[in-house]
């Protein structure tokens, strides 16, 4: 059984025992939380699709720890006016790691 769900505007696609980097959230390591906006869910035998999430149906997910993605550059270049900026980026991410996914009787 897999899940597609959203966080923060991005989608995700988990099973249960799966870990995830998801954009930060501010808990500590051991919380638990639940995901609400599924969007479909794939059991055996029968697919599930939300218009645009699917009622009741949860994911039950607990945070493992935080950490910092690896650098992006970003290179900004104009030609002719001797103009070049370099600088990084790291994104803030929390791994997570998925539960249980609750389908909904019906």
């Amino acid at each position: 059984m897999y899940a597609v769900f959203q966080i923060a505007g991005f989608q995700y696609t988990a099973e249960e025992g799966a870990t995830l980097k998801i954009p930060y959230r501010e808990a500590e390591a051991g919380t638990k939380f639940d995901i609400d906006e599924i969007l479909l869910i794939r059991d055996d035998d029968r697919i599930l699709t939300g218009t645009p999430l699917i009622e009741k149906a949860k994911i039950k997910a607990e945070i493992l720890g935080s950490g910092r993605a690896e650098k992006q550059i970003v290179y900004k270049y104009k030609r002719r006016t001797k103009y070049r900026r370099t600088q990084g980026h790291r994104q803030d991410y929390s791994e997570i790691r998925v539960n249980k996914i609750i389908v909904p009787k019906g």
